[in-house]
């Protein structure tokens, strides 16, 4: 008995020190092209995602008003995770852009170093470089802005729109109560050169609104308007386009079918993708799992399968034909999924 007791604890031992195996991701079919990955390790909120080299990067988190400064690895061959060394500086809803297999951070909201919590914007930018997992510190964004996107073309970063104190104001912080500005600023940036350049302006100032490049242009979908915050703003449905060549905005195009803002954007093959996101209700906030496609050369949208849980705030990346969400809210932080994009042609 004494033998089979030693024998049990030291199996129960190995089984604790032995790390998880990966869960075996489900099997798209042409009904359904979502399939189930291996669980995010930390459910949160407020999530963004990169690809870079292959894999996908989950970055921050929110718990309440402090940012967590997140970083995880994920690799679509082993559906596995992998935690890395936190953020050099933890902020949330910052703009994020993969170039060259770096990742870049542009601005975002900090907690406040005194006084009551709210979302201080900042003007820091990052390079985050996943091969040696560390970060270094860029030239600052012109303004201190939060909840901005950035896309890239032809080798320059754009960092647009987003939300900060109103010029003039004492205040440094965000807070619903509290007037704030919505941002159409337009920031080019030159990974090259470390450098930035004021562009020509974005004609509807927003938040928290999806982008995607393609064909040599970027375009800004929905969003949030009036405020930062959903329980005092409004979201839009407008959709504008800018060619960064030119330096110039197109007027409107085709509306998105609903106005959401906190949703998930990625692109495949010149279309752009717009998954999930939020829209005020009464007291509280509705979420959507509504997937949707903008194809720019035709002007038009194209309902896609939904995704299987409504959330905001939840990181998205494509990899090869795959499009990858991870976390977000209200109560499907944990999941991870992808999306089989050539089911969709």
């Amino acid at each position: 008995m004494v033998r089979f007791v030693r024998a049990l604890c030291a199996a129960v031992t190995l089984l604790l020190i032995l790390p998880a195996r990966a869960q075996e991701p489900a099997v798209p079919a042409a009904d359904n092209p979502w399939v189930t990955l291996s669980p995010f390790q930390e459910p949160s909120e407020e999530l963004l995602g990169a690809a870079a080299n292959g894999k996908l990067y989950v970055f921050a988190g929110l718990a309440q008003w402090k940012p967590k400064g997140l970083v995880f690895e994920f690799d679509p061959a082993s559906n596995a995770w992998a935690k890395k060394k936190p953020m050099a500086l933890p902020s949330h809803q910052f703009a994020l852009a993969s170039f060259g297999d770096k990742i870049y951070v542009f601005g975002g909201f900090k907690y406040p170093d005194s006084g009551q919590a709210a979302w201080q914007p900042i003007d820091n930018a990052w390079e985050y470089d996943p091969a040696t997992d560390t970060w270094k510190a860029l030239a600052p964004m012109p303004s201190k802005r939060g909840a901005a996107s950035a896309a890239v073309v032809n080798g320059k970063i754009y960092v647009i729109g987003g939300a900060g104190v109103t010029p003039g104001s004492s205040d440094t912080t965000l807070l619903p109560a509290r007037r704030h500005m919505l941002s159409g600023n337009v920031d080019e940036y030159d990974p090259k050169t470390n450098t930035w350049r004021a562009r020509a302006v974005l004609p509807t100032p927003r938040s928290h609104f999806a982008i995607g490049a393609a064909a040599n242009k970027i375009y800004i979908a929905g969003g949030r308007i009036g405020s930062a915050f959903i329980a005092a703003g409004s979201n839009t449905d407008v959709v504008e386009a800018y060619d960064p060549i030119a330096d110039t905005w197109s007027r409107p195009l085709e509306r998105m079918p609903g106005a959401r803002s906190a949703a998930g954007a990625a692109v495949w093959h010149n279309r752009i993708f717009i998954l999930g996101g939020e829209g005020p209700e009464k007291n509280a906030a509705a979420n959507f799992k509504t997937v949707e496609a903008y194809d720019p050369a035709r002007n038009e949208w194209k309902s896609l399968p939904p995704m299987p849980n409504a959330r905001h705030g939840f990181a998205t990346a494509v990899i090869g034909d795959r499009l990858y969400i991870v976390g977000g809210a209200p109560d499907d932080a944990v999941s991870a999924q992808a999306l089989q994009l050539d089911m969709l042609k």
